[in-house]
């Protein structure tokens, strides 16, 4: 029994091993990514996407608000019950007062379907509504209930020569909409620009740390061939202790190189949304696409697509309905008007036997008469900051299309910069391929291999940051201007929203 026992133990131990390296080995799984795949993966798993399309769906909902202030409201209004029950000072005929209980019950029920006129501000509606009175102690003889209503009624209000805000929400809600949707866009192109530098940051680090391996079997092969070389007194011990110390360095420098992978790989998973523990493998996207970008068709782009083109209405638009509230605020007329039947009655069907008419009209009137230049001051404020507003407006105008010009030189110039920095990585690699066979033969010094090492390396760096530059412009770009030039196609089309 107790061999059963522990035979059962240790297959139980050994699979609990097995269960928990086959979780370890999965998760030190590593994992390949193109820069599209890594783009494309922050775009639909990282936290800042998220809260950009969460500010999107904010927007949306605003939009949908302002719309539904013009469709029909149908409301529901009442009061069920008011219960009243209390000793009350009543003041007789003959001027005495006398304290009663009153104990009653008052019930009222609306239903209105009221519409906004947009043109004009007011607000029409038509009504009925219904009260009833209960009086728990009336007399005998006197009835206990009563019921009185507005069968049907039709109401009308409206401001004169007053701010008609539903006017220009109607013109600045839409831009502002619009602007929303245009935003989105950028802002995820934007994500676009910011894990493209990581993801070079961490394809820098790779070379890096590639760059390090390979220098130190290099250092270390050199090594072994001067200590043989001392062995036969060809190499001084000088000599030999300094590529000691190139070994040594070039260890440190592997170390280093590893640890900056290590920091950048987790600020790369951290933001596209990957477990801290997924290693990485990210391709060098050396395919440069091939096309031509052209300075007058990126800024008619960006003016085309740009939420900052549809932003420089929207603040004209907003400037002049401020001038609009001051110009409305200056008096205020309003007029109110209601026709229609109402009825007063024991029984609750009488309400609709012949009901009596019902009608009112009002204007009413608040005019300043002396307000100390108030109105005044309110009117030019609105008009300076209006005028602010355009010289403001125009520019950011030359701003953007400024900002649209040097990126599109930038652009181009980076990408003249990439192919002069790729031909000198080669010829930078095939100098010190043959300086390291011509230096084993022994017909090149240690001085000069370690000169073509320094270059290689450096070449090397110089390509991937080029790289980076490239594709970091190159992203934005298709931010500036809402447009992929590589694939001619926009990359916001109001129709498919």
């Amino acid at each position: 029994m107790k061999i059963r026992r522990l035979l059962f133990l240790h297959s139980l131990f050994t699979l609990l091993v097995l269960g928990a390296a086959s979780k370890f080995a999965k998760a030190q799984e590593t994992r390949t990514f193109t820069l599209e795949e890594v783009v494309q993966h922050a775009k639909n798993n990282s936290a800042y996407a998220l809260r950009i399309k969460t500010i999107k769906e904010n927007s949306y909902w605003q939009y949908r608000l302002f719309k539904s202030n013009y469709n029909p409201q149908l409301r529901l209004t009442g009061t069920i019950p008011q219960y009243y029950q209390s000793y009350n000072q009543i003041t007789q005929p003959d001027g005495s007062i006398e304290f009663l209980e009153v104990k009653q019950n008052l019930m009222d029920l609306g239903l209105g379907l009221e519409q906004v006129i947009g043109a004009t501000g007011g607000t029409v509606s038509v009504n009925t509504s219904t009260n009833r009175f209960d009086n728990f102690l009336a007399f005998p003889g006197e009835p206990q209930t009563q019921y009185s209503g507005v069968p049907v009624s039709v109401a009308l209000q409206q401001p004169i020569f007053a701010y008609n805000r539903f006017k220009w929400e109607k013109k600045i809600e839409p831009l502002l909409y619009e602007e929303s949707k245009r935003e989105y866009v950028a802002d995820m192109e934007g994500v676009s620009v910011y894990v493209t530098q990581l993801y070079f940051d961490y394809l820098i680090a790779q070379v890096n740390a590639e760059i390090a391996t390979t220098n130190l079997k290099n250092t270390e092969d050199i090594f072994s061939i001067e200590k043989k070389r001392n062995e036969m007194g060809v190499t001084p011990e000088d000599e030999l202790l300094q590529i000691e110390l190139q070994v040594l360095n070039a260890q440190q420098a592997r170390a280093e190189a590893q640890l900056s992978l290590e920091k950048t790989a987790f600020a790369m998973n951290s933001f596209i949304g990957l477990n801290q523990s997924s290693k990485l493998n990210l391709v060098s996207p050396v395919d440069i696409p091939d096309f031509e970008v052209d300075v007058d068709r990126a800024i008619e782009l960006a003016f085309q697509n740009r939420a900052e083109a549809i932003g420089f209405d929207r603040q004209k638009a907003v400037a002049e309905s401020q001038v609009a509230q001051a110009k409305g605020d200056r008096f205020q007329v309003l007029l109110n008007a209601r026709y229609g039947y109402n009825n007063a009655a024991l029984n609750f069907p009488d309400l609709y036997q012949n009901p009596n008419t019902q009608a009112l009209v009002s204007l009413g009137l608040s005019v300043p008469i002396l307000d100390w230049g108030r109105n005044k001051a309110r009117m030019s404020m609105a008009l300076a900051n209006q005028e602010l507003v355009e010289y403001t407006v125009d520019q950011q105008l030359i701003n953007f299309q400024q900002e649209v010009f040097t990126q599109v030189k930038t652009f181009i110039m980076i990408k003249d910069r990439l192919n002069v920095s790729k031909v000198s990585d080669d010829v930078a690699q095939r100098r010190y391929d043959i300086a390291l066979r011509r230096y084993q033969t022994g017909n090149v010094t240690i001085t000069n291999l370690n000169i073509a090492q320094n270059e290689k390396d450096s070449n090397k760096r110089a390509f991937y940051t080029s790289l980076q530059d490239f594709w970091v412009a190159y992203y934005e770009l298709r931010a500036l201007t809402l447009y992929d030039f590589e694939n001619e196609t926009l990359l916001y089309r109001p129709e498919l929203d």
